[in-house]
């Protein structure tokens, strides 16, 4: 249950980066400048917190440990998740992108079969690869229908261009933020806290977002003083704050699928915090009642995610034996 709450305080500051990045697009800022100022931003505050924790010497060793195996998955789990996300925000609102981002719900349950288990035996350990958790899939599919409720009303109004260049980075964006998280994790082994891992990730990821801002430079110009307020809000708010917890919250279920699956599906509520921002923000008109009723749908999806994970746990505490993931 701690796991969840965590992730549904991760979705609350989370949600801030869909709102934003559409009022920062809409007011005619570039996404090549929303991608990479949210991770320069981020990378002070990360330092100075890692250094008052005294953990900048783990984090270099980890880092050069495994550099190439470290920079691939900290590119997935951040690059290909955040530019597709900020380049989608030119051609559709937040709450569309809030919700085509929820496929990553069924995309993490998805993933359980590229990772494996060490379970110990008599004769030893032993690999076994992960299956599919079913239940985790079939709950997760229920929030899934939640959000495609409350996708109906609005996608009535969206043109084929939004469609495809609105909802196809998010997918792509999907697939590669807890495939990213979960490699990164089975790489260090829970051998770095959080702060160091989003730290080592982040600072792994510069010199592709270097490149980034020299082309956004040479293409469109300087930021203007707008967008580097919003983006500067969005590196504390979603790159600090919700990163470091929700990667808080995953390393805490790291060797559970089921679990780890509940805390993903917690993502979900950043539809609900996206609407109801933007509701305030940009003065999007109130849901309707099949919204209404999809938000529901999302609310009792999240409840049975919980009564899993707690029935689970309790489960766990009665064996006598457990495996670990590798």
């Amino acid at each position: 249950m701690k796991e969840i709450w965590i992730g549904i305080l991760a979705s609350l500051f989370f949600a801030v980066t869909f709102i934003l990045n559409r009022t920062m697009e809409l007011s005619g800022g570039s996404w090549l400048w929303s991608s990479s100022l949210r991770y320069f931003f981020m990378v002070p505050f990360l330092l100075a917190i890692v250094a008052y924790r005294k953990g900048l010497g783990e984090t270099k060793k980890e880092m050069f440990k495994k550099p190439v195996m470290f920079f691939i998955w900290s590119a997935v789990a951040f690059v290909l998740f955040y530019a597709p996300l900020t380049y989608a925000a030119a051609y559709s609102p937040g709450w569309l992108l809030a919700g085509t981002w929820q496929l990553t719900i069924v995309a993490g349950v998805l993933l359980a079969p590229f990772f494996t288990i060490i379970v110990k035996t008599k004769s030893g350990e032993q690999k076994f690869r992960q299956k599919i958790p079913a239940v985790s899939l079939c709950i997760s599919l229920i929030i899934l229908a939640g959000v495609v409720l409350i996708q109906i009303p609005h996608a009535q109004s969206v043109d084929i261009q939004t469609l495809w260049l609105g909802i196809l980075p998010v997918i792509i964006a999907a697939v590669a933020y807890p495939l990213g998280n979960r490699k990164m994790m089975e790489l260090l082994g829970g051998r770095l806290d959080t702060f160091q891992r989003v730290l080592g990730m982040t600072l792994m990821t510069l010199p592709i977002w270097i490149g980034v801002a020299i082309y956004a430079l040479l293409t469109v110009g300087p930021p203007s003083i707008d967008q580097l307020t919003q983006s500067f809000i969005v590196a504390v708010s979603s790159g600090v704050i919700a990163t470091t917890l929700f990667f808080m919250a995953t390393d805490l279920a790291r060797d559970n699928q089921g679990k780890l699956a509940a805390v993903e599906a917690t993502q979900s509520t950043e539809l609900i915090f996206a609407m109801f921002g933007e509701m305030i923000l940009v003065g999007i008109a109130l849901p309707g009642p099949i919204s209404l009723v999809g938000i529901v749908v999302i609310i009792i999806g999240m409840g049975l995610h919980s009564f899993q994970t707690a029935l689970e746990q309790r489960t766990k505490e009665q064996a006598p034996g457990q495996g670990r993931q590798a």
